[in-house]
C-alpha cells in the first residue's frame, strides 16, 4: 500500500521480511513500540514473534485475528448506526463505514482511501494467493509485553471474535470492543480509541521505569 515497491514481493512472508529489513536498517537492535491495524496487526504479531526482546509494547487495532481467511471468520453483517450523509453505493466508504458523517468520510479518505489508491494491484494479488503466514504467529512463547487490543463490535472486516482467541498469549493485555464501530474504530470512536491509547502508552512508560529503578 503506497509508494514502496511491490517487485519481489509474491506471499505474506515477503512482507514480513520486508517489515523487518526496514527495522534492522532503520533502528537496528533499539527497542521499539509496535502498532498493526487490520493485516498490519497480523504482520506485528508475526514481528513480535521474532522480535519480542526489542518490542517494549504492542497495539493491534481491527486485526486480523486467528482466522485468516475471509471465508474462516467469525464476524456480525455490516450495518449504519449513525448515518447524516449520502454516500456513493457500493462505495469502500458505504460498504465498510459504521458511522457515516462527514468527518468519518473525510478521514477515511485522507487516512485510507489514499493508500488503497496507491496500492500496487498486481503486487496485493500475488500476496493474496500466498496470504497466510508459514509460521502461526501465536505458536512460540507468550509476549509479555503491555499490549492493547482494539476490535469494534459491529466490525464486518475481522470482527472481534477471533482476536479475542489471541488473549491468551498476551497475558498483559487490554482487550476493547468498541460498540458503534466497524473496521475503522480508531476514526469511528476517535476519543475512547485515544484515551486507550493513552493508557497503552502510559503502562509502557511503567514497564520502562520499572525497569530502569
Amino acid at each position: 500500500m503506497g509508494r514502496s515497491s511491490g517487485a519481489g514481493v509474491a506471499s505474506s512472508d515477503d512482507v514480513l521480511s520486508c517489515v523487518e529489513a526496514y527495522v534492522d536498517e532503520q533502528l537496528g537492535d533499539s527497542p521499539f513500540l509496535l502498532v498493526g491495524e487490520s493485516y498490519g496487526g497480523y504482520l506485528a504479531r508475526a514481528l513480535t514473534a521474532r522480535r519480542a526482546g526489542q518490542v517494549r509494547g504492542l497495539a493491534l487495532i481491527c486485526p486480523v485475528g486467528r482466522a485468516v481467511e475471509q471465508a474462516d471468520r467469525t464476524v456480525p453483517r455490516h450495518q449504519v448506526l449513525v448515518k447524516e450523509i449520502e454516500v456513493e453505493p457500493g462505495s469502500e466508504f458505504a460498504e465498510i463505514a459504521v458511522v457515516q458523517t462527514a468527518d468519518t468520510f473525510e478521514r477515511t479518505e485522507r487516512e485510507v482511501v489514499v493508500g488503497v489508491e496507491l496500492a500496487d494491484a498486481e503486487a496485493l494479488a500475488r500476496i493474496r494467493r500466498r496470504w497466510v503466514l508459514n509460521d502461526e504467529p501465536e505458536d512460540g512463547p507468550a509476549y509479555g509485553g503491555p499490549t492493547l487490543i482494539v476490535t469494534g463490535r459491529q466490525d464486518s472486516s475481522t470482527g472481534y471474535v477471533d482476536s479475542w482467541a489471541l488473549l491468551d498469549h498476551y497475558p498483559r493485555a487490554t482487550f476493547a470492543v468498541l460498540d458503534t464501530a466497524g473496521h475503522n474504530a480508531q476514526i469511528e470512536r476517535p476519543e475512547l480509541f485515544g484515551s486507550l491509547m493513552n493508557d497503552w502508552l502510559d503502562r509502557v512508560d511503567h514497564v520502562g521505569a520499572s525497569s530502569s529503578a
